[in-house]
């Protein structure tokens, strides 16, 4: 938690204003036992009825201040608070979002999606409360022991010992549910994987009529959650009964000695009354000490769980280099490459050579999980290898800066994502400042310029969350055609044509082989049509390059491009193109 106090730092102000005005409030309060003393010890035993109205005016004069006071302390301890969450949750997000692909892969995106709201909630609320009641509370009960002890010391060695039983049966409790409080909170990381999974795999889960199984493993989740904040709060409950039977104890005895020391003529009955009501006022302040505890050990920690978060540091250095190479240069360079995820044992590629020149098409092929996504992803630097090098303009991309590296890359994934806004909105994302020209000439290129046409509103049409109100196809030609407005040096097509039918694909593949000769382009594709035309097509079978070369060349050298082409083409169209080697 003390890694987290530098959020308050722009709110030095406020987190002493807010506590200050708390204790103004509680020291208002401290006095009203004392009026009401006097209202009985004088007023009603005199019969004197000025003197109980003059008294009453004065309590409510007070409870006016303290009023005031504690409305003013809320709102210093509400305006740090909220700083605080803000500024916290731009951090964290901001250190997110420096994440390379292996720490995303290893937190999860259901844990950090938890560290970012609920957690971050849950410390906001707590600093709040700790604000207005972490002095109050503690103030309020030793100042009414002290209180006590200007009235009657036997009686206020009560308060002594009520005070230290309470301590420790308060903090006794907090000791043993903390540890289950960070439990609860990975129950419910489980719980909110099972929701994210589910929704966003809805349709295939319908399809394969998993709902009974999906509900099953939800509901076994979701028990697992309930038994554990169960049993936490049935300790934490025992706050509540165990405060107020010590509490209601102790007044017995403070009746009982009172009532003594009046028959003795040491205090009087209005002092009594005081000494009862400064018990009371322990009783309320303790247990709104026990609920902050409470929170304090879920806040705890939370705030432990968000700094995991910042104690995860991203494994790539960002480099400060920025070079153009020469005509004469390979446009991207593999040399030696090895790759392996985080925590994996085996290597995903190995020893893997090649280069690209500027303007040439590379076409990558394979089974799945031969290495494609994971080659490509090392261009833009997505994942560090493991091992070699990858160069663009002969320099090694990691010396590049991220921003330098991926403004000359234009990347189309694997799965089709656009975000909620416009057409326009989303075509501006590599190119804040394009034209409607070029934004138009890279929808022509994507075969995506019929989809804005057919559209009433062209590019200002809204696209819905997740681009809900089109099809698989409209999607991947309009990312196609975002990666293209920022006229890329390297374009990656991450098996990106696959929801396009044939004839679509043929033209899209056409369009951009009669772009700028300057543009390098990648093609990964599960088809053997979409790479056949590539310049070269480097094949990949469980992460070794097994073949490099034309289509044709590839017919005849590479045994493993041959199946492939065997399972995708008719016989006669491979008989033919193998044919055409000399």
């Amino acid at each position: 938690m003390n890694k987290l106090f530098k959020y308050l730092r722009g709110y030095k102000k406020e987190t002493i204003l807010g506590p200050l005005f708390k204790l103004l409030e509680a020291s208002f309060e401290l006095l009203i036992p004392l009026v009401v003393a006097d209202i009985i010890d004088v007023g009603i035993r005199n019969n004197d009825i000025d003197h109980v109205l003059m008294m009453g005016a004065a309590m409510v004069l007070l409870g006016t201040a303290g009023l005031i006071f504690s409305i003013t302390a809320q709102y210093y301890a509400a305006k740090a608070a909220v700083g605080f969450g803000t500024e916290l949750r731009n951090d964290l997000f901001i250190h997110i979002n420096e994440f390379s692909y292996s720490e995303i892969d290893t937190l999860g995106t259901s844990t950090l999606i938890t560290r970012i709201t609920s957690d971050v909630n849950q410390v906001q609320t707590s600093v709040n409360m700790v604000l207005r009641l972490f002095l109050r509370s503690p103030f309020i009960v030793f100042g009414s022991m002290i209180m006590a002890f200007t009235i009657n010391v036997r009686a206020a060695l009560i308060f002594v010992i009520i005070i230290a039983v309470l301590s420790f049966a308060i903090f006794g409790i907090m000791l043993i549910t903390l540890p289950y409080y960070s439990k609860v909170q990975k129950k419910l990381d489980q719980v909110l994987l099972y929701v994210r999974e589910s929704l966003a795999g809805v349709r295939v889960i319908r399809a394969f009529n998993r709902q009974d199984h999906e509900t099953k493993e939800f509901n076994k989740a979701n028990q697992d959650l309930r038994s554990m904040q169960i049993f936490v709060g049935k300790i934490s409950a025992l706050l509540n009964p165990i405060t107020y039977v010590i509490i209601n104890i102790a007044i017995i005895f403070v009746i009982w000695i009172g009532g003594h020391e009046v028959n003795n003529a040491v205090i009087t009955q209005g002092e009594v009354v005081a000494l009862v009501n400064y018990m009371s006022q322990i009783l309320v302040e303790l247990v709104k000490l026990a609920s902050l505890i409470i929170m304090l050990t879920k806040s705890l920690a939370s705030a432990k769980r968000i700094n995991q978060v910042f104690d995860e540091k991203s494994t790539m250095e960002e480099g400060t280099g920025n070079f153009s190479g020469g005509k004469r240069v390979p446009k991207v360079i593999f040399e030696k490459v090895n790759f392996k995820y985080k925590e994996a044992k085996e290597y995903v590629l190995e020893s893997l050579s090649f280069q690209a020149l500027k303007g040439e098409t590379i076409g990558i092929i394979g089974g799945t999980g031969s290495g494609k996504s994971s080659l490509i992803n090392l261009i833009p630097r997505f994942y560090d290898v493991s091992g070699g090098a990858v160069l663009i303009d002969g320099m090694d991309v990691r010396k590049y800066s991220f921003q330098k590296l991926r403004d000359k890359i234009g990347i189309v994934p694997q799965k089709a994502v656009l975000f909620s806004g416009t057409i326009r909105e989303n075509m501006l994302w590599g190119k804040k400042d394009a034209t409607d020209e070029e934004i138009n000439l890279a929808l022509e290129i994507a075969q995506a310029k019929e989809i804005v046409e057919n559209k009433e509103d062209g590019l200002e049409t809204r696209i819905l969350q997740g681009g809900k109100n089109l099809s698989g196809g409209q999607k991947q030609r309009l990312t196609i055609a975002r990666a293209l407005v920022k006229n890329p040096e390297i374009l990656i097509l991450d098996d990106s044509a696959s929801a396009l039918d044939f004839a679509t694909d043929a033209r899209l593949r056409k369009a951009i082989h009669e772009m700028s000769e300057d543009v390098t382009v990648f093609i990964v594709s599960q088809r053997a049509s979409t790479v056949k035309n590539a310049d070269r097509i480097i094949v990949l079978d469980d992460g070794e390059m097994v073949g490099c070369g034309t289509h044709v060349q590839l017919l005849k050298d590479c045994e493993v491009y041959h199946e492939i082409c065997l399972s995708q083409l008719s016989e006669e169209e491979v008989r033919q193109d193998a044919k055409k080697v000399e």
